[in-house]
């Protein structure tokens, strides 16, 4: 945004034009077509004649903000026949460790099953599966692999396969845009619900090129169709599509706070406040113990593009530190194409480590899934500093564009 013009003569129109000429450009916004858009503006013609299996949640919505449930219930020819639901519930608005499968009115008055996968299990069983002739896939991620949606969609496209049924994503885009790349390659003996790709940690791919990616990578050998985007390309944020933005979890509130979350969301292996509870999640760390001051020198002399950082307590409503009173650090995105989140993290992490050696510390299991790789650990350990962690987190990215390039799709 540009901030209030001061003029002074009599040339406010000039000093106006000046000012207009040396802002930055900012984009357009598109008229970008999701999966289900796509889907709809073909008349449903993948799906006719099967008994579908729907795998979504809140964000699952057209460009109207009618969701994807709805629209295949009432779509001519298409028999919806089962729901399927992640991490967070249906509704997208749980934040309990498991959630239980429940039933989904259909339009008609009668209703069809709502199974659960993050409950008792975590991928469609055979049970849940029989019966139908394709498992369709309709979630908005956030573009970070350890977000758990991408996994629920690696393991739902493993289950199909098995049962020899179609899979088929409607695609999305990636919010935080699919070129910049950040983060070590899945080290390969690390597998979990958030550790699950072998992707960096930002990959800048949509669902559809990851579900591609694992295809065959993963050796899964589902019969996959991915819908399509129109209209997005690899440069374009979230709020430039024209989509609307839907919240994709209870702790996810804005493009602003998923734009931070690859090097933020590192801190939830540790035993500092990542903002949960607070107005400002994943743009703020704290405790009750930390200082800023000494760690606000820290990262201004490292003049980290992109990023302003200044000191902010709050008392977070749940998680770490719920319900103590937090010092800590407001991290701002000034500029979101130039701003490097893991580069804040490692930065940040370093700082705690090195000023609060008796109070920070991180969950090393933890922390290997969320980076990505157990050298992390060892560096973090021997008393690395940030310029080794951000040369490892940077040392995958050109490898990685190169891997991922025979899988993308814009």
């Amino acid at each position: 945004m540009m901030g209030r013009l001061r003029t002074h003569g009599a040339a406010p129109a000039a000093a106006l034009l000046l000012a207009l000429s040396c802002a930055p450009a900012l984009a357009a916004k598109s008229d970008v077509l999701s999966g289900i858009d796509v889907l709809e503006e073909h008349g449903f013609r993948e799906l006719q004649g099967k008994r579908v299996g729907l795998i979504t949640n809140q964000t699952g919505v057209d460009r109207k903000g009618r969701p994807s449930a709805r629209i295949l219930a009432n779509a001519s020819g298409v028999r919806l026949s089962a729901l399927f639901s992640p991490e967070h519930g249906f509704t997208g608005t749980s934040d309990e460790n498991e959630i239980a499968s429940g039933t989904y009115a259909l339009p008609d008055g009668g209703s069809i099953p709502l199974y659960s996968l993050y409950g008792a299990t975590k991928a469609p069983t055979p049970e849940m599966l029989r019966g139908l002739d394709a498992l369709v896939f309709d979630i908005q991620d956030i573009g970070t692999r350890f977000y758990t949606y991408s996994a629920t969609m690696g393991m739902a496209m493993e289950a199909a396969a098995k049962a020899g049924m179609e899979f088929i994503v409607l695609d999305r885009p990636d919010p935080v845009n699919g070129e910049i790349v950040e983060g070590p390659i899945l080290d390969d003996d690390i597998r979990h619900l958030t550790a699950y790709f072998p992707v960096p940690v930002r990959h800048g791919m949509t669902m559809g090129e990851l579900a591609r990616l694992h295809n065959v990578l993963g050796r899964v050998g589902a019969q996959l169709q991915v819908v399509a985007l129109k209209g997005w390309s690899r440069g374009m944020w979230a709020d430039r599509t024209g989509l609307p933005w839907v919240r994709p979890s209870p702790n996810m509130p804005d493009l602003d706070a998923a734009a931070l979350y690859p090097g933020i969301g590192c801190f939830e292996a540790s035993n500092v406040s990542v903002g949960r509870g607070t107005k400002l999640p994943f743009r703020w760390i704290g405790a009750p113990w930390l200082d800023p001051k000494p760690v606000l020198k820290r990262l201004k002399a490292a003049r980290l593009p992109g990023i302003d950082f200044s000191a902010h307590s709050f008392t977070p409503a749940k998680s770490v530190h719920q319900g103590k009173k937090c010092r800590g650090i407001r991290i701002r995105l000034k500029d979101r194409d130039a701003a490097r989140p893991l580069a804040v993290f490692a930065h940040l992490v370093t700082a705690l480590r090195d000023l609060y050696p008796k109070q920070f510390d991180i969950r090393d299991a933890e922390m290997a899934r969320m980076t990505g790789t157990r050298r992390f650990v060892e560096l973090y350990r021997s008393g690395a500093g940030p310029e080794k962690l951000v040369e490892l987190f940077d040392k995958d990215s050109s490898r990685f564009k190169t891997e991922r390039a025979p899988f993308l799709l814009y």
